[in-house]
């Protein structure tokens, strides 16, 4: 009766105590057709042996990234973590911790978050950020929200590089706060077409780099134009090892930056957890969603660390708050912050220089290949190829033969019209090897 303590007795009290005549009673309000009449379509209880065996059958059929030759990007990466990672953020001190109520009784995680944020602005090239987010794609969304109280305007612009899962996140969160949200149509290369869209009413723009087709882009004229129109530029950026060698969003003259720190530390995981970086200027700090850590002395002068700024709905602020995100993700963030701290800059200029070096021998191979055309101008490590046929079956075909070829832009985006355009990203991991044996295999299924 562990999980199960209450009698029948006990039920009847209850039921009888609220005035219903039976359990089912209380699900009155459900329709009939979206009720269960009978058991759940699962196996009866078995023993825990039988449990395994049926579990390792079913997860048999997956088949992992580190199988064959894995070209999937389109805002997850395939990264090397190092085994200290795992196993530092395993220990007690950092694996039992949650969120600091009492933060100042948690110095080590306090200190955690705060190198967290200083890895973070200067990865960004921004003056603050914040003890991370959920994912990149919320991170977005709250930038939007953040420009919303800033400029008083009502409308967001949304580039059409812009990853569309990002933009289904912003479009669900502007909707109930009133934000009008313009997407231009999907484009390779058409950042600049924002700058046109700017009018009086505009709140910021948003563009992503490198740009969900992967061309990488310089963001400053975009800036410039926001700016002089009283708007502010929100810089996405979904392949965090990207800052190893373009420049930062900072520099490029971006007020908010929305990135998702996955490459960095963590693993696919099936989509998850990930890990959300945010960061902007000084001048904005109020209005920024999340928490911040900060450094401080205690009475005897000894170095410490606070809670600075904490603006979420349950600490007081309630309707006044400029989040509703409730946590952030801690063990995620502690993962970045240990792969960033083993590679330091030296490292992580190496590893992006890696990952280009092995984009540009993945699009040689895929321009000649007869009637594939490469449709990146600029790319950092992943790129877009139009395929002489719908980019599903191809990927379905080479599936088949042990070959993960990539996402079809259609997947993402179905009513975009590109069926015939394929998403291809290498890393550190691809081998030459592996783009040779994709080279051969889509020859084949064209």
């Amino acid at each position: 009766m562990r999980y199960l303590p209450l009698t029948e007795d006990d039920r009847a009290a209850m039921l009888a105590e609220i005035g219903a005549p039976s359990v089912d009673a209380l699900f009155a309000d459900v329709p009939k057709a979206a009720r269960i009449a009978g058991p759940v379509d699962l196996p009866p209880h078995q023993g825990e042996i039988e449990v395994e065996r049926q579990l390792a059958s079913l997860a048999a059929k997956n088949r992992s990234a580190g199988q064959g030759p894995f070209f999937c990007g389109a805002g997850a990466y395939r990264h090397h973590v190092p085994a200290s990672v795992d196993h530092i953020i395993q220990r007690s001190e950092f694996l039992t911790s949650y969120t600091p109520y009492q933060p100042e009784i948690a110095q080590g995680t306090l200190q955690a978050l705060f190198e967290f944020q200083t890895q973070v602005a200067a990865l960004t090239g921004m003056e603050v950020a914040n003890a991370s987010m959920y994912d990149g794609s919320t991170a977005a969304a709250e930038a939007v929200m953040m420009a919303h109280r800033v400029t008083r305007r009502p409308k967001a612009i949304l580039s059409g590089g812009l990853h569309p899962h990002y933009a289904a996140a912003i479009r669900t969160l502007a909707h109930v706060a009133g934000v009008e949200v313009v997407r231009q149509p999907a484009a390779v290369d058409a950042e600049a077409d924002v700058i046109a869209a700017l009018d009086a009413e505009t709140a910021c723009v948003i563009v992503q780099t490198p740009n969900v087709f992967g061309t990488a882009s310089d963001l400053t004229r975009i800036a410039e134009a926001a700016h002089a129109a009283g708007a502010l530029m929100i810089a996405v950026v979904t392949e965090a090892v990207s800052l190893g060698l373009i420049r930062s969003p900072g520099e490029m003259g971006a007020d908010i930056v929305a990135a998702e720190g996955q490459s960095i530390g963590n693993a696919l995981n099936f989509g998850g957890p990930y890990v959300g970086l945010f960061a902007t200027r000084e001048r904005f700090v109020r209005q920024a969603p999340g928490r911040l850590c900060g450094e401080t002395v205690d009475a005897d002068g000894r170095r410490g660390f606070v809670l600075t700024l904490s603006t979420r709905e349950q600490h007081i602020r309630r309707e006044k708050a400029t989040s509703n995100i409730c946590t952030n993700s801690g063990l995620c963030a502690l993962a970045f912050t240990i792969h960033m701290s083993l590679l330091g800059e030296v490292g992580l200029r190496k590893l992006a220089a890696v990952n280009h070096a092995q984009a540009r021998k993945l699009a040689s191979a895929m321009a000649a290949i007869p009637r594939v055309a490469v449709l990146n101008p600029r790319f950092f490590n992943e790129i877009a190829v139009r395929l002489p046929k719908p980019a599903t079956a191809v990927v379905e075909a080479l599936a088949a033969e042990g070959i993960l070829a990539g996402v079809p832009f259609a997947r993402l985006d179905p009513t975009a019209g590109l069926d015939d355009v394929l998403l291809l990203a290498a890393t550190e991991l691809t081998t030459e090897a592996d783009i040779a044996a994709l080279g051969r295999a889509l020859e084949g299924a064209l």
